[in-house]
């Protein structure tokens, strides 16, 4: 049984790190460079979703929350939420607004373009409920 568990979490840690190399590989292309994560205020949903706070590299030293995982990958300025659960809360809006203008601009008619919109739809609403299951953030986030 306890050789389980620590499967489990080697498992864990191992999809952290995979997540941890996505989110930067993500910011990179986006012309962001990673430089600091703040792992006590990121969490880990294993096997969904990860949200991380990076900061950037100077000369324009920001910071970032970023989230990989099951989803497409993302990112927004951390004044936008004060908190990772505020962070996926935030994602889950503007998901869902993404996909209302993909489906009001009519380009939904390419079929990859509605595919892309039905998974931000999807993933958005999943991403609700996360955040608001008090069970998975507990009472002090």
């Amino acid at each position: 049984m306890a050789e389980q568990a620590v499967d489990q979490e080697e498992l864990r840690q191992e999809w952290i790190r995979t997540q941890f190399q996505k989110a930067n590989k993500f910011l990179a292309e986006k012309g962001v460079m990673p430089h600091k994560v703040h792992p006590e205020e990121s969490r880990y949903l294993a096997p969904f979703v990860a949200i991380w706070k990076i900061d950037s590299k100077k000369p324009t030293k920001q910071t970032f929350w970023v989230m990989s995982g099951d989803l497409p990958s993302d990112y927004v300025d951390i004044s936008v939420a004060a908190t990772a659960r505020d962070a996926v809360r935030h994602f889950s809006m503007m998901w869902q607004m993404k996909a209302e203008n993909i489906q009001r601009s009519g380009l939904t008619k390419d079929p990859a373009q509605a595919k892309f919109a039905q998974l931000l739809v999807s993933r958005a609403e999943s991403l609700y409920k996360m955040q608001a299951d008090d069970s998975i953030w507990g009472p002090s986030t």
